[in-house]
């Protein structure tokens, strides 16, 4: 059954001026507004010119009129876009038109929301529009592309048919519970489970790229003042970001880039050196400092390789979280003749000043935020999909577990059946998607 509650108009294009602008409409039976619009039917999928119409009569704007009744447009519904001038007047004026003929303003995501209760898209596949809409790299859009399509519904939906019919195995157990183990074992239900936590694994870790993709990694660079953080930053940035200067304590408040590390989204933050100060401003930005250091995904200790690891350097290290990773990069080589590049798993030797070294640490940032060096075959993902994906297999380890109490081991089953199939939205919540449709633009 098609949800068609009422008929909504928005703006569909970005806030602001330009050459064209889009007003969508979706609702069921269109035709009153259209003939209060535009004065005449329209042929459906056929671009035609109108004069878009006040209540009087008069000319709000002119372009194009293109209407797709439902179901075959993107809501499910009967759907008209007029695509005029781009002017933000125009476009109100325009809106305001539609609402007066018996339209309401749509709320944020409630086009894709449509889409997705009207059985267009699964909510997998409405996530991935508005992923693709914030995209920060080519690579993002890549992946993106591939959950609209599909992709991930697809790897999700063979999990789920898999375990339904391990569940067939087991129910039919329950009615010959004399006969239960002898009937899974013959059938092979464990063998059969663990080919599902194996591809759930699989699946798990292409997720887990595409939410790095979708996020990107959050890199902070600290030590101690004057090691050449800044000077770490604009290397990697390729542009002058960050203020240097041979003093020490320049830089006193966090400074954040965002870069493009092989195609993900690096969002490097620059901060002030960590060290005991009488200064007010200074020490507000070391604050900061550690305010950055906890939502961190990586930290990068820089060291003045003439200096090694000191004392200030070691109680620094003491204070990181111990779940932080930390990449060790011991600076100024140029001042010691030091091998550039890479020397051990945490270790990394370059000159900022210098460009030496660089790139063999561009890689290796990669490596410790977990890219796994191309975005082939890679969905976009969020982190709710990485949930619903441990939980399952959280549930599929408590089954095998529970192999031989059948009740137990089919619950178990349904549980994790459950967990996947609240990512493509099979099961959810009315609140979950609320929040998840709340986050689009307006008039998607």
């Amino acid at each position: 059954m098609l949800y068609v509650p009422d008929t909504i108009a928005a703006v569909a294009t970005a806030p602001g001026r330009g050459g064209v602008g889009v007003i969508r409409v979706s609702g069921r039976g269109l035709d009153a507004l259209i003939a209060g619009l535009i004065g005449r039917p329209l042929i459906p999928r056929h671009a035609h010119f109108a004069r878009f119409r006040a209540a009087d009569g008069e000319v709000i704007d002119e372009g194009i009129a293109l209407y797709f009744p439902g179901p075959n447009s993107f809501t499910g519904e009967d759907v008209l876009e007029l695509q005029g001038h781009g002017g933000p007047v125009v476009l109100q004026m325009l809106l305001s038109r539609c609402v007066a003929l018996g339209a309401r303003h749509a709320e944020p995501g409630e086009f894709s929301k449509r889409a997705f209760l009207n059985g267009k898209l699964d909510l997998a596949q409405a996530e991935a529009i508005a992923d693709l809409i914030d995209a920060q790299s080519e690579a993002a859009v890549r992946s993106a592309l591939k959950s609209l399509d599909g992709a991930f519904s697809r790897e999700v939906h063979a999990l789920v048919d898999q375990l339904v019919t391990l569940r067939m195995l087991v129910e039919a157990t329950l009615d010959f519970p004399e006969e239960d183990i002898d009937f899974l074992e013959a059938a092979d239900a464990r063998g059969k489970l663990h080919g599902v936590q194996q591809q759930l694994q699989a699946v798990l870790g292409t997720a887990t790229q595409g939410k790095l993709l979708r996020e990107g990694a959050h890199i902070v660079l600290v030590g101690q003042p004057n090691v050449g953080k800044s000077s770490l930053m604009n290397a990697l940035a390729g542009e002058d970001i960050a203020i240097v200067t041979d003093i020490a304590g320049t830089t006193r408040d966090t400074v954040r880039e965002l870069i493009q590390l092989d195609g993900v989204p690096v969002h490097i933050i620059d901060t002030a050196g960590l060290r005991d100060t009488d200064d007010v401003v200074e020490k507000i930005g070391i604050e900061r400092t550690w305010a950055a250091v906890e939502k961190a995904d990586l930290a990068l200790l820089l060291l003045d390789s003439r200096e090694g690891v000191t004392a200030h350097d070691a109680a620094i290290l003491a204070r990181l979280p111990a779940p932080l990773p930390v990449l060790r990069v011991f600076n100024k080589i140029d001042l010691t003749g030091e091998v550039a590049g890479a020397v051990a798993a945490d270790e990394v030797h370059v000159s900022a000043k210098g460009g030496i070294g660089i790139d063999a640490l561009r890689q290796k940032l990669l490596e410790r935020v977990g890219w796994q060096g191309s975005d082939a075959g890679v969905f976009i993902a969020r982190e709710r999909h990485l949930d619903a994906i441990r939980r399952a297999q959280a549930h599929l380890q408590t089954a095998d577990a529970a192999y031989r109490q059948i009740e137990l081991f089919a619950e178990e089953l349904r549980l994790a059946q459950n967990a996947l199939n609240e990512i493509t939205g099979e099961f959810s919540a009315d609140d979950l998607l609320g929040v998840i449709f709340s986050r689009f633009c307006i008039g998607k």
